[in-house]
């Protein structure tokens, strides 16, 4: 396989990775702006204030509540929607208030603020032989910010992260502090919950955690029509198989046709010494390398696909704790570039549903110039608690990298675009996931969410005064 990837190729794309790393500097935005990570919704605000201690927070609020002014909570940005600031308004940054207050061992749970990562929980409960039950595959993000999306990860017995949480203080527009959970001021758990931070600052939260168990990794590589039936019978009907993750292709060769898988299966050998430390996010260069081959050309995404084929064959056999699991790699997905973005978007459709939809987006797909680097299949549970649940019933979820370009031209054929692959999500009783770019209409984030009428108006009656703003309410909420 290794003689279809020719010498000078390499040394090109080598080139131009370090070339693009060199040239292409973070973008340093004029004073009094603030932008997120795809760098498409860059906006004056008035401050950005470092959350530190409780008192501080309540008199930020109400200073705003009395000034009519409006805060925004942020924590370490990645969504891609503006819904971490808002035009003229006060930005709190969360990472400031990030302590890890308590580790109960016998109950299995965690007290932390909401703005540490979950890699700072993975440090404090990972003595313990504890691990997190739910949370996204790299353990950058915060926690607030991942309970205000409810996000999702490899777990297969779990439901999305709202699922995990016993309880959360919230500080509200009139500098009140309430204890939230499934029995107290529980009328507004749901929506806190993948509520984007339009209800309150998440302050204190209390997590159920697991055991930190070792798991044997097996992989395997199929045509697309086998994986729903593959997965029904050896993954999800399989009790030792507990975590999993998915990639089809997008090589032009095997376009939306191939499948690999990889498994996390429970297993009797011991957990060592070395299996129990934490990994680190350190080689980023060659998957970067890899990444970076796949951009600009058919030709590249055929040897990432070819690459990653192999990579996937060698894991097979190998051991990894569900820590660990969770600390994937994503260094080598960073990207900075002065022409093009890289943004994220997400569908869901019910797992029975998965060959007639991807036969349909393909069919569309293969009709447009859209330049996808990668799509990752997940496993999500049906979501009975949260208000904006994207998971109705049980879900394939797809998580796609594409690359285009920030000029206008760019950003409009990429609307287009999304908007149609989101008709067809919908057509197939699915739905899309909100914290990104917002390229969806308000029609469209309705028959994804039938209840977006009664989040909104829970919103105004629960902040009247609306000092909780970002953009993404102002796009879709008002």
């Amino acid at each position: 396989m290794w003689k279809k990837i020719s010498i000078g190729f390499i040394l090109i794309t080598v080139f131009v990775i370090v070339f693009y790393t060199l040239w292409n500097k973070p973008i340093s935005l004029k004073d009094g702006m603030i932008d997120d990570v795809a760098h498409l919704l860059p906006t004056k605000i008035d401050r950005i204030v470092k959350g530190k201690e409780i008192e501080q927070l309540r008199k930020i609020v109400l200073d705003a509540n009395s000034q009519h002014k409006t805060v925004s909570i942020a924590g370490e940005r990645h969504s891609q929607g503006g819904h971490t600031y808002y035009k003229d308004g006060v930005v709190i940054d969360m990472k400031t208030f990030n302590k890890v207050k308590k580790v109960d061992p016998i109950k299995k749970t965690v007290v932390v603020q909401s703005g540490a990562t979950w890699g700072d929980i993975q440090e404090a409960i990972n003595p313990y032989n504890l691990a997190l039950k739910v949370t996204q595959s790299q353990e950058i993000f915060s926690v607030g910010g991942s309970l205000s999306v409810n996000a999702h990860g490899r777990d297969l017995r779990n439901h999305s992260l709202a699922s995990t949480v016993n309880w959360f203080t919230l500080l509200q527009a009139d500098g009140n502090i309430i204890k939230v959970s499934r029995t107290e001021n529980s009328e507004i758990f749901s929506y806190v919950l993948g509520g984007y931070g339009l209800f309150g600052i998440i302050l204190d939260v209390e997590l159920q955690l697991t055991d930190n168990e070792l798991y044997k990794i097996e992989t395997s590589t199929m045509e697309y029509d086998k994986y729903p039936s593959y997965f029904k019978s050896e993954v999800l009907g399989n009790m030792d198989a507990k975590m999993h993750i998915g990639r089809i292709s997008v090589a032009p060769d095997s376009f939306l046709d191939k499948v690999y898988s990889i498994n996390y299966m429970d297993t009797s050998r011991k957990m060592s010494k070395s299996d129990k430390e934490l990994k680190e996010d350190k080689s980023a260069f060659f998957p970067k390398l890899a990444l970076g081959m796949s951009r600009g050309s058919d030709q590249g995404k055929n040897i990432f696909w070819d690459i990653q084929y192999y990579f996937i064959d060698a894991l097979d056999g190998n051991f990894e704790t569900r820590n660990n699991v969770m600390r994937s790699e994503s260094k080598f997905m960073e990207f900075e570039d002065r022409q093009d973005t890289q943004v994220l978007q997400e569908f869901f459709v019910p797992v029975d549903e998965f060959i007639p939809y991807i036969d349909d987006v393909r069919e569309y797909l293969e009709s447009e110039n859209l330049n996808v680097l990668n799509i990752t299949i997940r496993y999500v549970e049906k979501d009975d608690e949260t208000v904006m649940n994207y998971a109705k019933e049980d879900m394939f979820a797809f998580v796609i990298l594409i690359q285009h370009g920030r000029d206008q031209k760019s950003i409009q054929h990429a609307k287009k675009v999304v908007r149609k692959w989101t008709d067809i999500t919908i057509q197939h009783d699915g739905s899309y996931y909100l914290p990104y770019y917002p390229y969806q209409t308000k029609q469209q984030m309705k028959l994804a969410y039938p209840r977006t009428n009664d989040f909104f108006k829970k919103k105004r009656e629960f902040d009247q005064n609306g000092v909780f703003m970002n953009t993404f309410y102002k796009n879709y909420g008002e």
